[in-house]
């Protein structure tokens, strides 16, 4: 099971910010799915989220220009 996050009507930095205060409050090891839209977040959050050591485990493109980006708490 996966937490969610949808920041889709965010903007940059805020994508970011949102989806580091959701990996705080989860377990470590757990999955969160985040949804974007943009260009823009689809560069940084991933980026940003390696870079705090979280996995990106899978990154994908749904109908109407979204993406999820599947992420691993750091365990």
């Amino acid at each position: 099971m996966s937490e969610r996050l949808d920041i889709t009507q965010e903007r940059c930095p805020m994508t970011y910010v949102r989806t580091k205060l959701k990996l705080e409050a989860i377990p470590a090891g757990a999955l969160l799915d985040v949804f974007l839209l943009g260009d823009e977040p689809l560069r940084n959050v991933p980026r940003s989220a390696r870079d705090e050591g979280h996995e990106v485990v899978s990154v994908e493109q749904l109908p109407g220009g979204t993406w999820r980006l599947r992420l691993r708490k750091k365990g």
